[in-house]
């Protein structure tokens, strides 16, 4: 059973935490959503909050709720809990206000922690719910300093949200090739400490003898693709891709602006100069895909990152793999609407590992699998490779040769 005392202490650190975040924003900037993906920093104020409140609080046969109406305004995709505002109309909510949605938290905050302090049994149950709550707000944390990035970056005034914020640390290893052997590998979550679902259910895997590369792509080596007409090459791209990079006219990373013949991008800092040594991000899967094609080499999958991942550094960039997003072995989602939680998700996306710059610390771990559709790129995403394996018929697992 979760202990309470180091509950209630992660539960006000992160609330806090989520707080400090929008502390940045003039009052304008928490309503603003550019895309159907992107939310408001206000809705997720609300949103973490009625996430406590609909799964823990209501669970007490003496809770009231703060506002009735809060449920329909903050619910995401929770089907099973009832309606809610549709996603692309987030942006339309000017009602209720920011001061009415930190007075919420504020209420909310409060009949928590006097749950875990009034001494009170409270089941496993609520205790696991409760440090679920605490992750899903740590998620929405990041989702917060990317969306906040994008609404930003759609402003043609390119305001600083953050001078202190550091999103582009150099890659300052040289270029290594690390050799994995064939062998059998175990995947999953394996101890005691939190984790979602989807994670669970440790396996056993079989992989081919692999090469995987110690660092991730860089502004450099990603602007040697663009130069060279990687978006014009039709050879590298998927079918879908090559679609919509036409119908979106894409031929850069998000965020990437070229001024007076110089590349800039646009950072937490405002618009600043690319900066070569940095690890490429925001890029979609389609590009990592491509990119990878051009150099005639692969994205791993979500296994080899994971059996690997030791032997390398990450944590700047959530790294695309060429795994689809399914459920482990044995998988089952839980009983009632947390059930909807990550299950109900497992189509038509990619896994991603790692972290990212905007990862809350205390909620990062190897076995982390992070999903999204291919196009995305508003989150920070990067590029490790591995190098194309030929399995022919008899023997080991050769690798082709780059030219």
């Amino acid at each position: 059973m979760p202990d309470k005392q180091l509950l209630k202490q992660l539960f006000l650190d992160t609330r806090t935490g989520t707080e400090k975040i929008c502390s940045f924003l003039e009052v304008e900037d928490h309503v603003v959503q550019p895309i159907v993906d992107v939310s408001p920093p206000k809705w997720h104020l609300g949103h973490t909050t009625w996430f406590f409140e609909e799964f823990l609080l209501s669970q007490l046969p003496d809770h009231k709720p703060f506002d009735i109406r809060f449920s329909y305004v903050f619910n995401s995709y929770y089907e099973s809990v009832g309606e809610r505002v549709l996603r692309p109309d987030r942006g339309n909510l000017t009602r209720p206000t920011v001061k009415e949605v930190l007075e919420y938290r504020k209420s909310v905050t409060s009949k928590v922690v006097s749950l875990l302090e009034e001494g009170k049994d409270i089941s496993e149950n609520l205790l696991q719910v409760l440090e679920l709550g605490i992750h899903h707000e740590k998620q929405h944390q990041e989702l917060l300093y990317t969306d906040i990035k994008y609404i930003l970056g759609s402003n043609p005034l390119f305001p600083v949200y953050n001078e202190n914020f550091e999103e582009n640390p150099p890659e300052k290893e040289p270029q290594k090739w690390i050799k994995m052997a064939e062998g059998i590998y175990e995947i999953g979550h394996n101890n005691k400490e939190f984790c979602y679902d989807n994670e669970l259910g440790r396996h056993k895997v079989f992989l081919h003898e692999f090469e995987i590369s110690n660092r991730l792509i860089t502004n450099k080596e990603f602007l040697e693709f663009v130069e060279d007409g990687g978006y014009e090459k039709v050879l590298l791209w998927h079918s879908e891709a090559w679609d919509w990079i036409q119908q979106n006219s894409v031929s850069s990373p998000l965020y990437w602006h070229r001024v007076n013949g110089v590349w800039h991008q646009f950072t937490m800092k405002g618009l600043v100069k690319l900066i070569p040594e940095a690890p490429v991000t925001h890029i979609s899967y389609y590009e990592a895909f491509a990119f990878a094609e051009w150099r005639q080499m692969r994205l791993p999958t979500e296994f080899e990152w994971e059996a690997s991942q030791h032997h390398f550094k990450w944590g700047s960039r959530w790294e695309w793999t060429e795994s689809a997003y399914l459920p482990y072995p044995g998988y089952s989602k839980a009983e009632g609407a947390i059930g909807e939680y990550n299950g109900k998700f497992m189509v038509n996306q990619k896994v991603l590992r790692g972290s990212s710059v905007a990862s809350s610390p205390d909620h990062i771990r190897p076995t982390y699998r992070n999903f999204f559709h291919p196009h995305l790129r508003w989150q920070f995403t990067g590029i490790r490779l591995a190098k194309k394996q030929i399995l022919g018929g008899e023997g080991n697992p050769s690798v082709q040769p780059l030219k």
